[in-house]
């Protein structure tokens, strides 16, 4: 029996540029579930900006959500597809 999945968008800001290296990290380690990614500097306000889609169960979402939300000057919000 497969797993059901969901898509979601998760969103991220990023405040330190320090982290990134661990951000990237944690983002590989879910990489089978990244659907794609897409990253902005936004130099004005020395931040980067990170939409990063993903298909997997709820569960493994929320780890994920979790982990990048727990990173000092990282900013997270998840959105669900409905289905």
């Amino acid at each position: 029996m497969e797993t059901e999945t969901r898509i979601a968008l998760i969103g991220i800001i990023v405040e330190n540029q320090e982290i990134t290296d661990e951000l990237n990290r944690i983002l590989h380690e879910y990489g089978e579930y990244v659907v794609g990614r897409m990253g902005i500097p936004y130099k004005k306000q020395n931040v980067c900006i990170i939409s990063v889609i993903v298909d997997a169960p709820n569960n493994v979402i929320s780890s994920l959500s979790g982990k990048l939300g727990m990173l000092d000057g990282i900013s997270v919000k998840t959105v669900y597809s409905k289905k």
